[in-house]
């Protein structure tokens, strides 16, 4: 096996991040998991969440990742979601916004999509809580 772990975070638009890492922590919706050199192969849905990882020179990292796939392979990690911002990208304003008009969605006495709410705000909040 190789000596080095690789990540990468792509997402439609843009390659967030490639390089070489110790770990990566990452959550499905059975919860956290922690991805270390050597792991065995796996793919798994992620969802909205905080993605954490250190560096090779010890520097831990964050990053909001959207919905997506987490692919461990021969010590190369991929992950690809719908969105991935660094903290410093995101605009806590539209979070917020997202997050009220989300919450008065599944509050209101409508019809609407239950499921596509609840993503909604679960997006919302991460993004916050990474900016923050």
């Amino acid at each position: 096996m190789n000596d080095k772990l690789l990540l990468s975070i792509l997402t439609p638009e843009k390659l967030l991040y490639s390089g070489e890492i110790t770990a990566v922590v990452s959550q499905n919706n059975e919860g956290s998991f922690e991805i270390l050199r050597n792991h065995t192969a796996l793919v798994t849905v992620i969802v909205p969440t905080i993605t954490v990882f250190t560096e090779k020179d010890g520097k831990k990292l964050k990053a909001f990742t959207s919905d997506g796939v987490l692919k461990v392979d021969n010590n190369k990690v991929e992950i690809l979601c719908e969105a991935a911002e660094w903290p410093e990208d995101i605009d806590l304003k539209r979070a917020e916004g997202a997050k009220e008009r989300a919450e008065k969605r599944l509050s209101s006495k409508d019809t609407i999509d239950t499921k596509r709410a609840q993503f909604a705000l679960k997006r919302s909040l991460m993004r916050i809580k990474a900016k923050k």
